[in-house]
């Protein structure tokens, strides 16, 4: 892996623009399963008889509320902490060497390990607003049962649904978020891609915007992507990054 390294530390002190985009195995490395993995579908259907993406649609929430607010807090996992991954850009970033972070993530680990330009594809798990009024709330609400019908959070304002700011299945990714998204990779020349296969659309389809000098591929199995990658690192994202910045830092 030595010459990998060393290859994408070249491309980093090279580039003018260069940003991450990661998925799922960014996060894996901090103790956050997977949910769409092979052990986290079969947990699910053991439990509930629902694969991940019925228990977290759009279409459960609205009419099984309690049962979706049982799987979607079983699943937080509030005692994560950043690993080297999310350190080792977030050091990046603060040395201009990184303009934005894209990641298909919800909690929140790039910000907590200091990094700025955050595009968060699918929400995040650490904002949370009521249905009726839009009052917002922090995480540690909807985990207090004095302010739940059940399971299921309510506004103390008016009594409303409090739900996640996340994007479940079946809903939109956010406009807004997606056109920043698009825009950073467009200007990117360097778009390093870690901890995810590129399997979940739309969000991966974002890749097919860049059109930069090196796109590098970092993650333990194979991607959709690989035939138009300059670089492929088949190993651990934070074993990576790691290597990256003991590198750039000699």
């Amino acid at each position: 892996m030595n010459l990998q390294i060393t290859q994408l530390t070249a491309f980093i002190k090279q580039s003018r623009n260069t940003v991450f985009f990661g998925g799922a195995g960014v996060s894996t490395e901090s103790g956050i399963p997977d949910f769409r993995s092979e052990s986290g579908l079969y947990a699910a259907q053991e439990a509930y008889g629902l694969p991940p993406e019925k228990l977290l649609s759009y279409s459960l929430f609205h009419k099984q509320p309690e049962l979706f607010f049982r799987y979607y807090k079983e699943n937080l996992i509030t005692a994560a902490k950043p690993n080297p991954a999310h350190s080792a850009l977030a050091k990046l970033e603060s040395q201009c060497r990184i303009k934005a972070v894209i990641t298909q993530n919800i909690d929140g680990l790039h910000q907590a390990a200091g990094s700025r330009n955050v595009l968060e594809l699918h929400g995040t798990n650490h904002r949370h607003y009521c249905m009726k009024c839009r009052a917002e709330y922090t995480l540690g609400f909807i985990q207090e049962p004095e302010n739940c019908n059940g399971a299921v959070p309510v506004c103390n304002k008016c009594g409303g649904i409090v739900r996640p700011d996340v994007v479940l299945y079946e809903e939109q990714l956010n406009h807004n978020v997606v056109t920043a998204a698009i825009k950073a990779i467009e200007q990117a020349d360097l778009l390093i891609v870690g901890g995810t296969s590129l399997a979940v659309y739309p969000a991966a389809g974002l890749i097919d915007y860049f059109t930069g000098d090196n796109l590098v591929l970092i993650n333990k199995g194979a991607t959709s992507r690989e035939i138009r990658a300059q670089l492929i690192i088949s190993e651990a994202i934070g074993e990576v990054m790691s290597a990256v910045m003991r590198e750039i830092e000699v």
